[in-house]
């Protein structure tokens, strides 16, 4: 199907936010269930297979939050670093969808599959792969089931090394390199990660370079020293070797940045590509296959932020005609990662639009005319059976409460049926009264409390006291030395104590 770009647009409280999760599995290609229960299943499932993203914007959001931006990270950018920081190019929310939805889903596994759960993951570099030399290192790791780390010719197996503290010590009493080793000291930090956080059953990733990767296995034993001839790649533990590929393949595949020059660290579980790592942990070698399914991305209360700034070159790309693979293709370079960077085709974008928030008619044109838009109205009839439970004509109560709002403000501050949906007793349907559409009420007509009751029934043309089904009006008292003054009686509104009245809503 073509790419979608549709909002949906309404007062508050009319079901736009749960009818994203219907539309996202059409879009996805999925039967959308009749109960709520089962379709509210179906769309975590998509969620969890990173096939549906979920964000709400807001007036602080930017760009650098949902195309791309820099950020500090305290990993070296060299080996042996430990101090100080770097500023990294890191992919927004957008981005990272794009990206999946672009290589595809990996296919799914059986129950019987090599899973992450439990698991963590490292990334490790065995010797250097640009150096042929040291090619041998990496050949000698696959082929007797180990992998090697450097750092210092010391023997850590004494069971006091579990403390990173003497792994400290020994370095600074033994070690080779001069001048002052501390605890964030390469020969230190990644003796410790590798020896003592490393445990039996994780997952390390050897990488090629900054870029690839080109074995992934999984550890079977602990920490062991074997003094080589030249003394160095002396630490190694043993691995079971799950995927090998000589050649090389794309940090990209499975981890959403390139690696680091450090021999050895976790990898960030919210940056890796879990399903796509999965499969690799069960395939041999090389590449894995991948389905180009649909993907989409929900964007709640999407006139709420700075739509040209968030979006940026997206306003063009989005387009359906300009999208990866469509008659208009289009790309744009990104400012802080200096790459190429498109919309895949199936990629979709569903938004929501609070009308009482912002009018449509203040969002941005640019955006306006490369969505479709959906108006979603109160449904009154959808209150029927919260009707029976409460003893309340709900519909008839509902449809007065918005007749009046239209007249007085306008259709777009409309109050929806979400708001009284669950209510299962008269006392429910108070509750929804008194803290969420007074106060509602009293937002849209900037406490202006005789509009306010002019909505729930209870104005009046008198100037005397008054009490109304909700709201009641007290005459304040003119004080001492005013009584000459504009003569325009001025009042207290309080609510009712107990139960409300709805009869002024045609409710009973």
């Amino acid at each position: 199907m073509p790419p979608t770009n549709l909002i949906l647009y309404g007062p508050p409280g009319t079901g736009k936010t749960y009818q994203t999760a219907a539309e996202a599995l059409r879009l996805c290609q999925e039967p959308v269930p009749d109960s709520r229960e089962d379709l509210i299943e179906a769309y975590h499932r998509l969620r969890a297979e990173n096939r549906i993203e979920f964000v709400t914007f807001h007036q602080s959001m930017s760009y650098e939050e949902f195309i791309e931006g820099r950020q500090p990270t305290t990993e070296g950018t060299q080996e042996g670093s430990g101090t100080g920081f770097r500023l990294e190019t890191v992919p927004g929310i957008f981005r990272r969808i794009a990206a999946r939805a672009q290589k595809g889903t990996p296919p799914e596994l059986d129950e019987n599959a090599l899973s992450l759960e439990g698991r963590q993951v490292f990334k490790m570099s065995i010797a250097q792969a640009n150096d042929a030399a040291q090619n041998y290192l990496f050949e000698e790791a696959m082929n007797e089931g180990q992998t090697l780390l450097g750092w210092e010719d010391i023997d850590f197996t004494d069971e006091k090394f579990s403390d990173i503290q003497q792994i400290l010590q020994a370095c600074r009493d033994e070690g080779e390199r001069e001048g002052e080793v501390s605890l964030s000291s390469g020969q230190v930090a990644q003796m410790d990660t590798f020896r003592n956080q490393m445990e039996t059953g994780d997952i390390i990733v050897v990488t090629k370079g900054n870029s690839l990767f080109r074995a992934i296995g999984e550890i079977t034993g602990d920490y062991e020293y074997r003094q080589r001839e030249n003394r160095k790649y002396c630490h190694r533990r043993s691995v079971r070797w799950l995927w090998v590929d000589r050649t090389g393949v794309p940090a990209s595949e499975i981890y959403d940045s390139k690696f680091t020059m450090r021999s050895i660290y976790p990898l960030d579980r919210a940056r890796l590509d879990v399903a796509a790592l999965e499969s690799y942990l069960n395939s041999e070698s090389g590449p894995i296959s991948r389905e180009a399914k649909p993907h989409v991305l929900i964007i709640d209360e999407i006139n709420r932020a700075n739509i040209s700034k968030v979006f940026g070159e997206l306003i063009t790309l989005i387009e359906p005609d300009k999208r990866i693979g469509m008659p208009n293709a289009l790309a744009a370079r990104l400012p802080y990662s200096g790459e190429e960077f498109g919309v895949p085709a199936n990629l979709h974008i569903l938004g929501t639009m609070n009308t009482a928030d912002r009018s449509i008619a203040l969002l941005d044109t640019a955006l306006r005319r490369r969505f479709e838009f959906r108006e979603m109205l109160p449904e009154p009839e959808a209150l029927r059976d919260a009707a029976r439970e409460c003893g309340l004509d709900l519909p008839r109560i509902l449809t007065v409460l918005n007749e009046r709002i239209e007249y007085l403000y306008d259709r777009e501050h409309q109050i929806g049926h979400a708001y009284f949906i669950n209510c299962a007793s008269r006392e429910d349907v108070d509750g929804v009264m008194r803290y969420k559409v007074i106060p509602l009420l009293a937002e849209y007509f900037f406490e202006d409390w005789s509009k306010v009751a002019a909505v729930l029934g209870d104005a009046s043309s008198d100037e005397q006291m008054l009490r109304g089904g909700f709201m009641i009006r007290d005459v304040l008292k003119v004080p001492p030395g005013m009584e000459d003054g504009d003569g325009a009686p001025r009042y207290r509104w309080s609510l009712r104590n107990g139960g409300f009245d709805y009869s002024g809503l045609g409710g009973e």
